[in-house]
């Protein structure tokens, strides 16, 4: 037996590969360094769609598909905002998602896509106060949903990072949610139940829910004026570093680097270069520090360190960030879950049975 299902091959796919050893990630035949921050969100819906759907449009007219999925997802949910708002905003988006029909068409995938994007920038304006925004069906993803949120992007630095955000966490290979979503998948219900599956599995701490705790890390970090004591503090004391190490990635997580990269393009907003510093000094410290308190272990910078400044530069706050983060992962699970549908069993592994079995007639 694997406990966890660990090195356990679980199924054959066409759409990603992790290699934990030299630290890369495969999308579709192509390197994440590829295509992260010179592809846009849409082009990754075509490479990671095709084949699973007929009729997929390309180019502008798969922006104004989806851009139509954003308008029709917000007239569905427009008259519950009231209700899904008094929920946490993790909460309201998942019970949003319910409320897409549980289709295997074109379109349900399309609404699907839409819909964590729609409801996470109209339930944060509702907490704000604020009237949802309504859809621009030809905008481009990203930049709609800061559009929808009400931030200002007047040069369009921040659409791009948020952009190049979808793009890096589109698919991961067999992670939690995605294995989920194809469980559900096999047994042959629709989309939007298997999407709901992923969905709920981010809910958990160990899989999509870093990036927050990263910036509470550094708030802490910043009130005490000095990183290094309280990172040796926390490392000798048991703690976990929160956007440090990887339970696949033996060495740097690529995405880290696609999501630092995007970053670093923001550095030209006057309003975050100095949280930039100070996370890049925090950074250098941690390494430092995990390099000599845990010398037998590689623990590396991952993806929630960078998804953490780029979300909270981007002005989302860090209770929407797992709602964010299935909005780009989302389209990684749909296309698992049409391979699934498609081409897999039903997933329906054995269990070792070690409970009692004394006094049990035959």
């Amino acid at each position: 037996m694997a406990n966890g299902l660990d090195g356990v091959i679980a199924a054959d796919t066409v759409l990603s590969h992790v290699d934990g050893v030299a630290g890369r990630l495969i999308i579709r035949g192509k390197a994440l360094a590829e295509i992260s921050g010179r592809w846009s969100f849409e082009d990754v819906v075509i490479l990671l769609f095709d084949g699973f759907f007929t009729g997929l449009p390309a180019g502008e007219d798969l922006v104004s598909a989806i851009g139509g999925a954003r308008c029709e997802v917000f007239e569905r949910i427009n008259s519950s905002l009231e209700r899904l708002a008094q929920l946490p905003i993790y909460d309201g988006v998942r019970a949003g998602l319910a409320m897409i029909p549980d289709g295997e068409g074109l379109n349900d995938a399309l609404c699907l896509l839409a819909a964590p994007a729609v409801l996470t920038a109209a339930l944060l304006r509702h907490r704000a106060g604020s009237a949802p925004i309504a859809p621009d069906a030809a905008a481009a993803h990203a930049a709609d949903m800061l559009r929808m949120t009400g931030h200002t992007d007047t040069d369009g630095l921040i659409a791009r990072a948020l952009d190049s955000y979808l793009v890096t966490v589109s698919d991961h290979g067999l992670n939690a949610s995605t294995f989920a979503a194809r469980v559900v998948a096999s047994t042959h219900a629709g989309l939007t139940s298997s999407v709901l599956a992923g969905m709920s599995a981010l809910k958990g701490p160990l899989h999509g829910g870093a990036p927050g705790p990263v910036v509470e890390m550094l708030d802490e970090i910043a009130r005490e004026g000095s990183a290094r004591p309280w990172l040796e503090r926390e490392v000798r004391a048991g703690g976990r570093l929160m956007g440090f190490g990887h339970r696949i990635y033996k060495t740097r997580d690529p995405r880290a680097d696609a999501l630092k990269a995007a970053v670093e393009r923001l550095r030209a907003l006057p309003a975050i270069v100095e949280r930039l510093a100070f996370a890049e000094q925090v950074e250098n410290e941690a390494l430092a520090v995990l390099r000599r308190e845990k010398p037998g272990r590689r623990l590396d910078t991952n993806v929630e360190f960078f998804t953490a400044l780029l979300l909270e530069a981007a002005g989302f706050p860090p209770e929407a960030f797992t709602c964010l983060f299935a909005a780009g992962r989302v389209v990684g699970w749909i296309a698992h879950a049409r391979e699934q549908r498609e081409g897999g069993r039903l997933i329906r592994p054995q269990s070792r049975y070690i409970g009692p079995i004394e006094n049990i007639a035959a």
